[in-house]
């Protein structure tokens, strides 16, 4: 029988002593890494779209990203969306998040698709000098060759992509739809195959949060990292386009998806907060510097017990030069007495 082998390249190797350790890089610790690929996923309708593009504003005005101390200033952010127009959709709503115009960068695609594999993704990177590149939504550009659902396929076209993220040093981010296996964890809920969320060193999920009271929030929950601890969940609100950040939470992406085996959901730390508060007012009017002592000893932002407070009967009276919360004699929210200014006396 003839002896065949298989062409290769030639042999090269090398030792850990030639290899020059580099420290992780990160757009927003510990849920987004430069230089890699994340995945966001969630429903249809659950504002992962809208996510995606008010991070970008935030990324282009030089922000500082929720719940961080610090900004590496405006970013270049090239975005790629199939499912909105960019003059009737996308822009105006960029607009309204105050993002920097000109530092969105779109790639036409009037002649040719775009696809994972497509070059021009690594050019337009690197010609913007681009620190972030959204796409979104996974389908749309994994290309029309490829079976979303078979792994053999899938990969290459991943690495494309994640080659991309380690040359460029671009944070690389793919939006996509979960899938319709309830129960499963939040790590076997991408649409398609595993790989996705394999390939990915960091994988988002955007929910609704479990027995919500407000329709308008949704939790952004880490479900997978490989190169970090798994980050704390973060509330924020989605309307009309916009979003609005609020606090961090006690939920897993396990939770939000309701996983088999899973623990019940604690309770929000608003509702922690809209409690304590009927609580300590059902006898009286009581300091605000007392309410706002408490909840820092329950570990409740002023934030959220601003949000809890909106949300009750309550309203601000004087005592002398001290302000004090009482349960109103009405119901629905209760503006507060002429020049009294909520968390002056904060101890925050």
């Amino acid at each position: 029988m003839e002896n065949r082998t298989m062409e290769t390249a030639p042999l090269e190797i090398f030792t850990a002593a030639q290899v020059e350790p580099k420290e992780i890089k990160w757009l927003w610790y510990p849920y987004i890494p430069f230089g890699k690929l994340t995945m966001i996923i969630g429903d249809s309708g659950d504002g992962k779209s809208t996510f995606a593009l008010n991070l970008a504003a935030i990324l282009t005005r030089g922000d500082t990203l929720p719940f961080t101390e610090a900004s590496d200033g405006p970013m270049n952010v090239v975005y790629i969306n199939s499912e909105d127009a960019a003059d009737d959709t996308i822009v105006p709503r960029f607009i309204k998040a105050n993002g920097a115009r000109n530092r969105l960068v779109f790639i036409s695609e009037k002649k040719q698709r775009l696809s994972f594999s497509d070059n021009r993704i690594r050019e337009a990177i690197i010609q913007t000098r681009a620190s972030v590149c959204i796409l979104d939504p996974l389908v749309s550009y994994l290309g029309d060759d490829v079976s979303m659902n078979l792994s053999n396929e899938v990969r290459p076209r991943l690495e494309y992509l994640i080659e991309t993220a380690r040359d460029t040093g671009c944070a690389i981010i793919v939006v996509g739809h979960t899938n319709k296996a309830e129960g499963q964890s939040a790590k076997n809920r991408a649409n398609g195959s595993g790989d996705f969320i394999a390939a990915a060193r960091s994988s988002l999920l955007i929910g609704r949060p479990p027995e919500a009271d407000n329709p308008d929030h949704r939790v952004m929950a880490h479900s997978k990292s490989n190169l970090s601890p798994l980050g704390d969940s973060i509330l924020f609100s989605v309307s009309g386009g916009g979003i609005e950040f609020i606090d961090t939470v006690d939920l897993t992406a396990d939770q939000i998806v309701k996983a088999v085996g899973v623990a019940k959901p604690r309770e929000t730390k608003q509702s922690v907060a809209s409690r304590e508060l009927l609580a300590m007012l059902s006898g009286g009017p009581v300091h605000q510097k007392e309410i706002m002592k408490r909840m820092s000893e329950l570990g409740i932002s002023k934030r959220t017990c601003e949000l809890a407070k909106a949300t009750l009967p309550i309203e601000c009276i004087r005592d002398g030069a001290l302000s004090m919360w009482k349960l109103s004699d009405g119901q629905g929210n209760h503006a507060t007495t002429q020049g009294d200014t909520p968390f002056a006396e904060s101890p925050f």
